[in-house]
């Protein structure tokens, strides 16, 4: 079981390090290198130290915005050599606590290192470099009938999104990061670069340099360039929304459409609460009730026929409206509500702190973990929208909290808690796609045994001895 005293205290404080500040040569040799593309002024460094989703702000000595490989290998060279702290900054989208700088030290920002490098469309890949969003990948490949499916729902970059092992809305038909990463190219805490696959669509050669670095959170090696997959352009795609009398019901709607076969392409779950916010938000009409977003993708007799079997499953579990359409405004209508939840739930109580769970339990047991979390947030004071991509057994819950009220913050943390337990219990994991970060480090001791947790800190002494790369996070590495 989860200690929850000794979890709060390790989310509070910053983690034990021997690195020290940024001394002054290395700040000058960086200005000396990089210029106007090296800042130190207050504001730069502080945003550099935090996270949209957080108050938290632990600031590095100094920001470097980079423009290729090379310089972010000359960049970790230079710390290595002065044991100062690098971190990589993307487009300010993670979401625990990833790039707050707990030991300072130089923050590397790869948003300007924003170039589709090439598109192999014959070979459906597409090579980018870190700071792609994957917006901007499907504007460049959309003339060859090709897409990048990944959807995290935010403008998050490739090289972040890789890092993290992002997931989405679309996971449930493609899968997440780990799936569609093919090859990366990697800069490590001794500064050389690396190319960690080529782009084959299989090998066996060697150990799997890729699966390893996707996910590591920037503390094994800086994602610089990323290889991925992309998949043809579906000739139709439908949208459909029902509403269910409770949360059950909508989730065994979910598991017996992908019993059936039915390939759908996304699956999403939105609660009362968080319709409630998407209809004050954007000024919609949804039905407040626990709510299902599909999409098909298919052929236009495909679509049409998967669509009428779900419409069949749902009405068997109660649905009491099906909203369904195929035209491209209509479908960008109904999705707007998913895609807007986040920023909607978080204006249901303006300048309060909002805390994002992210835990992921085996198909079968997901009714079960969202009934009992629904039940936990329901004796609670504190407003608590909930919602996830159910196609996959992913829930997510906002918890909005007053940050100047410690009883209330209290109970944040203790709800966040309950629910990492429960999903543990549920043989299911504290992260589906948000990653470890420094907020789940003690729940990452707990999802794994000893001998897991101690091979894991063997890796990262192994390829990060000076342990400069975002220290702090992912795995503790004591004194």
């Amino acid at each position: 079981m989860i200690d929850l005293a000794t979890a709060a205290a390790a989310f509070a404080a910053p983690p034990a390090t021997a690195l020290t500040g940024a001394p002054m040569a290395l700040l000058d040799a960086l200005r000396h290198r990089f210029s106007l593309r090296f800042k130190l002024g207050r504001a730069m460094r502080e945003q550099h130290g935090c996270e949209g989703a957080s108050s938290d702000t632990t600031a590095p000595d100094g920001v470097v915005f980079a423009h290729t490989t090379e310089e972010v290998a000359e960049v970790v060279r230079l710390c290595a050599q002065h044991r100062v702290a690098v971190t990589a900054f993307g487009v300010f989208s993670s979401l625990e606590r990833h790039v707050l700088g707990h030991a300072g030290g130089i923050s590397i920002d790869l948003s300007e290192m924003d170039e589709v490098l090439t598109i192999n469309a014959q070979d459906l890949t597409a090579t980018v470099q870190a700071g792609v969003t994957r917006s901007q990948l499907n504007a460049e490949v959309k003339d060859t009938g090709l897409f990048f499916p990944i959807d995290p729902g935010s403008k998050a970059s490739l090289g972040g999104m890789a890092a993290t092992r992002a997931g989405g809305t679309s996971a449930v038909r493609y899968g997440t990061m780990r799936e569609n990463v093919m090859a990366l190219t990697v800069v490590t805490a001794e500064g050389k670069i690396i190319r960690t696959a080529r782009r084959a669509k299989k090998s066996s050669a060697g150990y799997d340099l890729t699966r390893i670095f996707v996910g590591s959170e920037g503390t094994l090696g800086i994602i610089t360039e990323v290889t991925v997959r992309l998949y043809p352009r579906p000739e139709a795609i439908a949208t459909a929304v029902c509403t269910f009398a409770d949360a059950r019901s909508a989730v065994d709607t979910v598991i017996q459409t992908i019993q059936t076969g039915v390939l759908v392409a996304r699956a999403e779950f939105m609660d009362a609460l968080a319709l409630r916010a998407v209809n004050l938000h954007t000024d919609t009409t949804f039905k407040e009730r626990p709510t299902l977003f599909l999409e098909f993708h298919g052929t236009p007799a495909g679509v049409a026929e998967q669509a009428e079997i779900v419409h069949d499953i749902a009405r068997e579990h109660g649905a009491d409206d099906y909203d369904w359409a195929d035209q491209p405004e209509d479908r960008t209508r109904l999705w707007s509500a998913r895609h807007t939840a986040f920023n909607a739930c978080e204006l249901l109580r303006p300048g309060w702190r909002t805390f994002t769970t992210d835990a992921c339990v085996p198909l079968s047991r997901l009714a079960q973990c969202i009934e009992e979390t629904i039940e936990d947030t329901r004796r609670s004071s504190l407003l608590c929208p909930l919602f996830g991509h159910v196609g996959d057994g992913h829930l997510l819950c906002i918890l909005i909290a007053d940050p100047d009220n410690p009883d209330e913050m209290a109970e944040a943390e203790r709800l966040n808690q309950r629910m990492m337990s429960r999903a543990m219990r549920m043989e299911g994991t504290c992260t589906a796609e948000h990653g470890i970060g420094a907020q789940k480090v003690v729940l990452l001791t707990e999802e794994f045994d000893a001998n897991a947790v101690h091979l894991m800190r063997q890796l990262k002494r192994a390829w990060d001895p000076l342990n400069i790369l975002n220290p702090g996070k992912v795995i503790a590495i004591p004194e």
